[in-house]
């Protein structure tokens, strides 16, 4: 049986975080559940889960997460533990380390990327 703290815990991590178009969020933000960022964020973002970004979203600062689906742009350092998907209209400025990579034809990124490197997903 599940007591409370168990319940309480698998729920956090289930949390859907959701940064809608025409939001715009200065300063860092951090997350134990998934983000799905349609919107603008200028700082840094770490997720100990998924980080999903739309065609319209952006972040200026460095990226941590287990995996992301990313359609946007980046503007900063990108850390995925597992794996990073850039779709064709992605745009990354700047370095990326992560265990596995898809790219789709059109995506772009300006950095160097890192592979099979062991990343820790902590705030700085």
């Amino acid at each position: 049986m599940l007591n409370k703290n168990n319940k309480s815990e698998t729920a956090q991590n289930a949390a859907l975080n959701m940064i809608g178009a025409g939001t715009l969020i200065k300063g860092d933000l951090t997350s134990e559940g998934d983000l799905r960022i349609d919107g603008s964020i200028e700082g840094n973002v770490v997720s100990k889960s998924k980080i999903a970004m739309g065609v319209s979203a952006s972040i200026k600062g460095d990226v941590k997460a287990r995996s992301a689906d990313v359609s946007g742009k980046i503007t900063g350092d990108v850390e995925i533990t597992e794996t990073l998907f850039l779709r064709a209209s992605a745009k990354i400025y700047g370095n990326i380390k992560t265990n596995k990579i898809v790219i789709e034809s059109g995506a772009e990124f300006n950095g160097h990327c890192n592979m099979n490197q062991t990343a820790s997903i902590e705030s700085k």
